[in-house]
């Protein structure tokens, strides 16, 4: 009989999660001119409290 593979379970389940997340990108105009960039990864279900959060 052949073994269970963890590691291919544990791969799987990491794919899984990143799907349930999302990534948002802020941007923002200093004052000299250049633009400043935020990153945040957060749940899909806390995106729109997340996206008020930032600005």
């Amino acid at each position: 009989m052949a073994k269970k593979q963890s590691f291919g379970d544990k791969v799987l389940k990491r794919k899984r999660q990143q799907k349930q997340m999302a990534l948002l990108v802020v941007s923002e105009k200093k004052a000299n001119g250049r633009i400043r960039f935020r990153e945040k990864i957060v749940p899909k279900s806390d995106v729109p409290q997340a996206l008020q959060a930032m600005r």
